[in-house]
């Protein structure tokens, strides 16, 4: 083993989560490596819209919100399921103080309004979210600008990134600027095989490399913070994650579940109740899934042609109304033509209609009752179901799932009332449930610390992202709250290993 193969920290991943805690230890001294398993770095939160549910902090304050830790401790409350309450306040602690960190070294954020999940006491109108400003692709080094993993709807058909790099992209992008310009060290396509344990102590990681197995060493600690394990068949079957592999929006090839089963591996304690951060997913003309939200116009129907939910409702709550009955995946998106054949929401990536209609993940038709039999189901209930729809539209109160009646309803729509459905020609788009990503792994401590079954810490390994078991459960309190939550445990950790 060479000197080059030892660092002060080892951190597995290289998402919001893992950069974070990676620039973080860097710029406080310690030597870090970045240990990820494919060609770029950034994961799944290089697609994200960059949203980070991290409250309390002077973004808010300058922005002149009535955002507060107060605030968000009673949005918690009234949000949370049986919560671990002293990791819930480590992380409505150590959120303001993170965001006055990173600003300070440069990286800096603005408010998003973007409506939270609940209505709930505790909540923000228009939100409390925040972003990283976004930055030019020419305002970074080559070797950041090359490594930035390029937004989903490019990532996916092999195109590079943009000229400017906004929401996810300007978060890896400004984390990996500050943590290669400090010296940080990133290894890529570099697949994790297991932990080293020295005397009871973690103290490094085995990777693959093409020419076979290596060890890189941590004097001070090892953080994962890789992804989940959406991207195993067998991992999701056997933790009841509903949905495919194939529509989960993580990178593809990636988030496989090596990290989380290596800590396991060594007694880790692991928790997988959370599940995972679901969305209703635009099924693509290859079988993938899209992240769809901000439904405009349209209605959702299952296999019986009825409807079931809000389908304004935030994507995680309305994915796992989803999931609740196998007639609803998958579900058909009924729209009619008042946006010349365009999906009245937001899709990323939507794919070319003309392509979706090729393959028939969209259909067209003149007639409601024609889509209906050309989607499979029947088509009274159909008819009848778009019928009572429009009714409501019309009256401007959705007496079935109260569409339209929540800020978050409206916020896509500025505010109007559900728009009818009678323009023909009429369309039908299908819908899988797709996810961002499990959210069950590791048991952590307030620290980001590992714990055994019996709690007892295990030395030198730390977990964040979707690595460790969701400090929110199974709920998904607003937007940015997987990345908020990743880079604040992450940070932790940091602070655990400097003490």
């Amino acid at each position: 083993m060479t000197e080059a193969q030892v660092y002060d920290v080892v951190v597995v991943g290289s998402g919001g989560g893992a950069m974070t805690g990676a620039f973080l230890a860097q710029r406080a001294g310690l030597s870090t490596v970045v240990v990820e398993k494919t060609p770029l770095v950034g994961g799944t939160s290089a697609y994200s819209g960059g949203a980070c549910w991290l409250p309390g902090s002077q973004v808010q304050q300058r922005a002149g919100i009535s955002d507060s830790t107060d605030g968000a401790r009673s949005y918690l409350a009234a949000v949370l399921d049986g919560p671990d309450q002293e990791r819930v306040e480590a992380f409505l602690a150590h959120s303001p103080e993170l965001v006055a960190e990173l600003e300070e070294a440069g990286i800096p954020f603005e408010w998003l309004p973007f409506s939270e999940y609940y209505d709930a006491p505790g909540r923000v109108a228009m939100g409390r979210s925040i972003q990283p400003v976004s930055i030019k692709r020419g305002d970074l080094t080559p070797e950041v600008a090359e490594l930035v993993r390029p937004p989903v709807e490019r990532d996916r058909v092999g195109e590079g990134g943009r000229n400017t790099l906004s929401g996810g992209q300007a978060l890896i992008a400004r984390l990996l600027e500050g943590f290669v310009g400090a010296g940080g060290t990133v290894l890529t396509d570099l697949p994790m095989t297991g932990l080293v344990v020295d005397a009871d102590r973690v103290s490094g990681v085995a990777a693959m490399t093409p020419e076979g197995p290596v060890e890189i060493h941590a004097r001070r600690g090892v953080l994962v913070a890789a992804g989940g394990f959406e991207g195993n068949a067998e991992e999701r079957a056997a933790h009841g994650v509903p949905g495919d592999v194939a529509w989960t929006m993580a990178p593809r090839g990636t988030n496989t579940g090596e990290p989380i089963a290596a800590g396991v591996a060594i007694g880790a304690a692991a928790d997988y109740s959370g599940v995972g951060w679901f969305c209703p997913g635009l099924e693509q003309p290859d079988g993938g899934g899209s992240f769809t939200l901000g439904f405009r116009s349209g209605l959702m129907v299952d296999a019986n042609g009825a409807r079931y939910a809000n389908e304004a409702l935030p994507y995680d709550r309305f994915g796992r109304i989803m999931a609740e009955a196998p007639e609803r995946i998958p579900s058909w998106f009924v729209f009619d033509s008042r946006e010349g054949g365009r999906l009245p929401a937001i899709a990323m990536p939507e794919g070319d209609p003309a392509e979706h209609l090729a393959v028939g993940t969209w259909v067209q038709a003149d007639t409601i009752s024609d889509l209906a039999e050309r989607i499979g189901v029947p088509a009274d209930a159909l008819s009848a179901t778009v019928e009572r729809f429009n009714g409501f539209c019309a009256s401007g109160v959705d007496e079935d799932f109260g569409r339209g009646q929540d800020e978050y309803d409206s916020f896509f729509t500025g505010g109007a009332s559900p728009t009818p459905c009678d323009q023909a020609p009429f369309y039908a788009a299908r819908f899988v449930l797709s996810d961002l990503g499990t959210k069950g792994g590791l048991v952590t401590d307030t620290a980001g610390r590992v714990l055994r079954e019996d709690g007892s810490t295990i030395p030198g390994l730390y977990a964040s992202s979707n690595s460790a078991a969701s400090v929110f459960g199974p709920r998904y309190p607003g937007p940015g709250a997987p990345l908020g939550s990743a880079m604040v445990f992450a940070s932790l950790a940091v602070r655990d290993m400097l003490a």
